[in-house]
C-alpha cells in the first residue's frame, strides 16, 4: 500500500482542505465585517452577530462531528483495501445527522429569545440576535449535509472537491452579503443584519446542492438510503456520542467566554466578536494540516503502518508550528488594519487592539493542539479526545476564567484562559500518541 507522507503529498491534501475549512469562518467573518460597517446601530448589530455566531458554532460543531467519524471509518477501510464493505454507510450517516438538524430547528426556533438572554443579550442586541438567528437556523440541514459529504471525500483521500464547493459557497456569501445588507437602489431594499443572515442561508443551500452533484458524479458512494444498516453504524454512533460530549465541553468554553464578554458591555462583546472570529479563521486555517493528519492517520492505521504514523506526526508538528508562527507574524503586521476592517467605533477598536496580541501568541500552540485533534479523529480515538476536552474545559479553563474575572482582567482574562485551555488540550494528546505508537512500532 502507498504510505506516502512526503511534504508534497501532505500539501496535496492539506491545502485544498485548508481552503475548504475556512469557508465556514469566512461566512461569519464576512457577516462581521459588513455588519460592523452598517450606518445604523453597527455596534449592536456586530454584538448580535457575535452572540449568534457563538451559538451557531456550538450547534454545528456538536452535530458536525459526523465528518470526523465518517472520515475515520472510510479512510481506515481505504487503507485496508475494503472500501466496498462500507459504501452504504455515508448515506445512513447523512440521514441520521440531517434528521437531528430538523429537531434542532424545531427545538430552538420558538425559544430564540430565551436562548440569547442566557448569553446576557438584552434590548436592541437581543432583538437583533433573535432576528438574525431565526433566519440562519434554517441553514443547519444544508450545512450538516455538506459537512457529512466532506467527511466522505476526506475518507476517500480527496480534498479537492470539497475545496471547489467551499470556494463557490464563500464567494456567493460575500456577494450576497453586500447586496442584501446594503441593498441595491430601486431594486433590493437594505435589510441590514437580516440581509447577512439571508446571504449565509443562500450560500449554505448552494453548497449542499454542489455536494450532491460532486459526490454522485465523482465517486462510487451512493446517497440513496439502503438497509440493512452497515455493520460499522454502531461504531459510528459511539464515535458521534463521544464527540458529542467532547463538543459540548468545547462549546461550554465558548459559551462562558461569550457570556463574560457580553456582561462587560456592548463595546466589549463587539471587540470580542472581532477577535474570536479571527481566532476561528486561524483555527480553520490550521485545520487544513489537521485534516491531512486526519486523512492520512486513518489510512496508515488501516494499513498498520505504525512507523509512518510516527513520522507523519513529527512532520505535522513542524509544519504546524511554522504555520502558527507565520500567522502570528502576519497578524502583527496587519494589527491595526484588521481592526479598522471590522469596526470604526473608537471604543471597540481600543478594546480590540488592547487584547488581540494574546490571540496572536496562541497561534503556534493552537496549531499543535488542532493537528493532534485531527490525528486522533483519524485514528478513531474519540474517547480520549472527549476526556481531554472535559479536563481542559472544566479543570483548566473555567476556574482560570473566573479567577481572572474576579481580578478585573476582562477581555485579557478571557483570552489568557483560552491560552491555557489550548495548552491543556495539546500536551496530553502528544504524550498519549507517542507512547501508544512507539510501542506498536517496536512490536510490529
Amino acid at each position: 500500500m502507498n504510505t506516502n507522507i512526503s511534504l508534497k503529498h501532505i500539501n496535496k491534501l492539506a491545502i485544498p482542505a485548508l481552503i475548504a475549512g475556512i469557508s465556514e469562518p469566512i461566512l461569519s467573518i464576512t457577516d462581521t465585517a459588513i455588519v460592523g460597517n452598517i450606518n445604523v446601530n453597527a455596534t449592536e448589530s456586530l454584538a448580535a452577530v457575535g452572540i449568534v455566531g457563538a451559538f451557531i458554532s456550538m450547534l454545528i460543531w456538536v452535530l458536525g462531528q459526523t465528518r470526523s467519524a465518517i472520515s475515520s471509518i472510510v479512510s481506515q477501510y481505504v487503507g485496508a483495501n475494503k472500501l466496498d464493505k462500507i459504501k452504504n454507510l455515508p448515506a445512513q450517516a447523512i440521514f441520521i445527522i440531517t434528521s437531528l438538524s430538523i429537531l434542532i430547528i424545531l427545538s430552538t426556533y420558538p425559544f430564540a429569545t430565551n436562548i440569547f438572554k442566557l448569553y446576557n443579550a438584552s434590548n436592541l442586541i437581543l432583538e437583533y440576535s433573535v432576528d438574525y438567528y431565526k433566519i440562519r437556523v434554517f441553514g443547519f440541514p444544508f450545512t450538516l449535509f455538506t459537512i457529512a459529504v466532506f467527511g466522505t471525500f476526506r475518507g476517500l483521500q480527496n480534498t479537492y472537491y470539497p475545496m471547489i464547493i467551499a470556494i463557490i459557497g464563500a464567494f456567493t456569501n460575500i456577494i450576497l452579503d453586500y447586496i442584501f445588507v446594503f441593498g441595491i437602489q430601486n431594486y433590493i431594499p437594505a435589510m441590514n443584519i437580516k440581509g447577512a443572515a439571508y446571504a449565509s442561508l443562500a450560500a449554505q443551500f448552494l453548497m449542499a446542492l454542489l455536494s450532491v452533484y460532486y459526490l454522485l458524479k465523482k465517486t462510487s458512494i451512493p446517497l440513496k438510503l439502503s438497509f440493512p444498516l452497515n455493520k460499522e453504524i454502531n461504531k459510528f454512533i459511539i464515535m458521534i456520542l463521544n464527540l458529542f460530549v467532547r463538543t459540548i465541553a468545547l462549546n461550554t468554553t465558548l459559551y462562558f467566554a461569550t457570556r463574560f464578554a457580553t456582561g462587560y458591555g456592548a463595546a466589549y462583546i463587539a471587540a470580542y466578536t472581532i477577535s474570536i472570529n479571527l481566532w476561528f479563521f486561524g483555527a480553520f486555517f490550521i485545520d487544513g494540516y489537521a485534516s491531512a493528519g486526519n486523512i492520512l492517520s486513518g489510512k496508515l492505521l488501516g494499513a498498520k503502518a505504525y512507523d509512518s504514523l510516527l513520522k507523519l506526526s513529527n512532520k505535522l508538528i513542524i509544519y504546524g508550528i511554522l504555520i502558527g508562527c507565520a500567522m502570528a507574524i502576519i497578524g502583527a503586521i496587519f494589527y491595526y488594519p484588521l481592526g479598522n476592517l471590522f469596526s470604526n467605533d473608537p471604543e471597540v477598536l481600543n478594546l480590540f487592539y488592547d487584547s488581540f496580541w494574546i490571540i496572536l501568541i496562541m497561534q503556534p500552540l493552537c496549531a499543535i493542539a488542532f493537528i493532534f485533534d485531527g490525528i486522533f479523529k483519524g485514528l478513531g480515538k474519540m474517547k480520549h479526545l472527549r476526556n481531554v476536552l472535559l479536563f481542559s474545559t472544566f479543570i483548566i479553563f473555567i476556574p482560570i476564567l473566573f479567577w481572572l474575572d474576579s481580578m478585573g482582567y476582562k477581555l485579557h482574562g478571557i483570552f489568557i484562559a483560552l491560552t491555557f485551555w489550548i495548552i491543556a488540550r495539546g500536551i496530553p494528546l502528544i504524550v498519549k500518541f507517542r507512547k501508544t505508537f512507539t510501542q506498536l512500532s517496536q512490536n510490529n
